[in-house]
C-alpha cells in the first residue's frame, strides 16, 4: 500500500505506461482489498460469538451497524483532517470522497442484515452476495450515471480512484464467509483448513487469469483494471495465499522477539492515516508526478520505514513520553497523571 501510493502521488507521466507502474499499482491494490476482507471476518465473528450467546438477530443487526458507523466517523475524520489541512486548497467536496474507510463502512452495514442468518447459513449468503456483486460489477459501470447525483455514482459505480461498492463490497462479502467457515471450524483441523485454503487461492487466481485471457466476454463492455470479476477472484486467491503464509509466519516458524509486519498491522489505522497525509498532502507538492521509478522506489523505502518507525514509537509510546520527560526541567511530568493511570 504504501509504494503503492507513492508510485500513484509521486511518479511522473511518462513512466506510468510501463510494466512497473502496472505491476505497482495491482500489489498496492491488494491491501485494500485485504481490508475488507478483514472487516468481513471481524464482523462474522462479532455475529458468531453474539449467537453463541444466544442473542437474536435484531440485537446481532444492531451490533454490526455499530461497528459499521464507528468506521463511518473514522472515514469522517480521515477527510476532514485532509482538507483541514490542504485549505484554502481544498475543496468541499474533498470530505465526501469515498476512500477505502466509507466503502468499510458501507459494505459492513449491508453485510450486517446477515445477522438474521445462523453462522452455517452466513456462509452460502455472503458467497452469494459476494459473486452477485462481482458479476454485476461490469452491468452497475455500464450504467447512465450522468444524469445521477455525483455522490450515488460514488458509492456505487466502479471507479479507478474511489472505493464504489461495485466491486470492493464484494471483498467484504467473502470475508464475511470465510470467517464464518474459520469460526465453525475445529481448533485441531487448522492446520487441515489452511491447507485447503491455500489450494483454493490458487485455484482462484489460476481460473480467473484463464477466463480473463479468454478472447471473448459476457459482458457488452468490461476493463478487467476497472470492474472485472475476473480480477476480484485473483484478488480473492492471493488474499487466501497470504491469510496461508500468515498462518506459516506466526504458528509454524520459530518466535521472533520483533516483525516489523506485524508490527504495521497491528499499527494499520495510524499508518494509514499518517502516510495519506505525507504522500498525497501539501508537504511533498514539489516531487507531486515528478520522480522517476529508481526515485519513487527509493522514496517508498524511506516511507515504510519511517512508518515502522512511527508505529514502533506508537506502541511503546509510554517509554517515549517517559524519555521526553527526562528532558524537562525536574518536577515536571509530560504526562497528567490521571492519564498516565489510565
Amino acid at each position: 500500500m504504501l509504494q503503492g501510493h507513492s508510485f500513484h502521488s509521486l511518479l511522473n507521466p511518462g513512466d506510468r505506461k510501463g510494466d512497473v507502474y502496472t505491476l505497482s499499482q495491482f500489489v498496492g491494490g491488494i491491501p485494500a482489498a485485504i481490508f475488507l476482507f478483514l472487516t468481513g471476518i471481524t464482523l462474522s465473528f462479532l455475529l458468531d460469538s453474539r449467537e453463541r450467546r444466544g442473542m437474536d438477530g435484531m440485537g446481532r443487526l444492531a451490533a454490526g451497524l455499530r461497528r459499521a458507523g464507528y468506521l463511518m466517523l473514522l472515514a469522517l475524520g480521515v477527510r476532514l483532517q485532509a482538507f483541514l489541512f490542504a485549505w484554502p486548497w481544498a475543496r468541499p467536496d474533498d470530505i465526501l470522497k469515498v476512500d477505502v474507510l466509507n466503502c468499510m463502512g458501507i459494505s459492513l452495514a449491508l453485510m450486517a442484515f446477515t445477522a438474521f442468518f445462523t453462522t452455517a447459513e452466513r456462509i452460502k449468503v455472503s458467497l452469494l452476495i459476494g459473486t452477485a456483486i462481482s458479476l454485476l460489477a461490469p452491468v452497475v459501470s455500464g450504467l447512465p450515471w450522468d444524469g445521477s447525483h455525483p455522490l450515488l455514482r460514488a458509492y456505487l459505480a466502479p471507479s479507478t480512484e474511489i472505493f464504489g461498492l461495485f466491486p470492493w463490497a464484494a471483498f467484504t462479502a467473502f470475508g464475511v464467509a470465510f470467517g464464518s467457515m474459520l469460526r465453525l471450524s475445529p481448533k485441531a483441523e487448522l492446520d487441515r483448513f489452511m491447507q485447503w485454503t491455500c489450494l483454493a487461492g490458487l485455484t482462484m487466481i489460476l481460473g480467473a487469469s484463464y477466463i480473463a485471457s479468454l478472447p471473448y466476454s459476457i459482458y457488452r463492455t468490461s476493463d478487467f483494471w476497472l470492474n472485472s470479476p475476473s480480477l476480484v477472484f485473483i484478488k480473492i486467491g492471493v488474499i487466501l495465499l497470504v491469510i496461508c503464509f500468515a498462518y506459516l509466519w506466526l504458528n509454524c516458524l520459530p518466535s521472533r522477539n520483533f516483525s516489523f509486519v506485524t508490527l504495521l498491522g497491528t499499527s494499520s489505522l495510524l499508518v494509514y492515516w499518517v502516510h495519506l497525509e505525507i504522500v498525497y498532502g501539501r508537504w511533498l507538492w514539489f516531487w507531486k508526478e515528478q520522480l522517476s521509478v529508481a526515485e519513487t522506489a527509493v522514496f517508498s523505502l524511506g516511507l515504510v520505514a519511517a512508518m515502522v518507525g512511527l508505529a514502533l514509537a506508537w506502541r511503546r509510546r509510554r517509554e517515549v513520553w517517559a524519555w521526553m520527560g527526562t528532558l524537562r526541567p525536574p518536577g515536571r511530568s509530560p504526562i497528567p497523571e490521571t492519564e498516565a493511570e489510565s
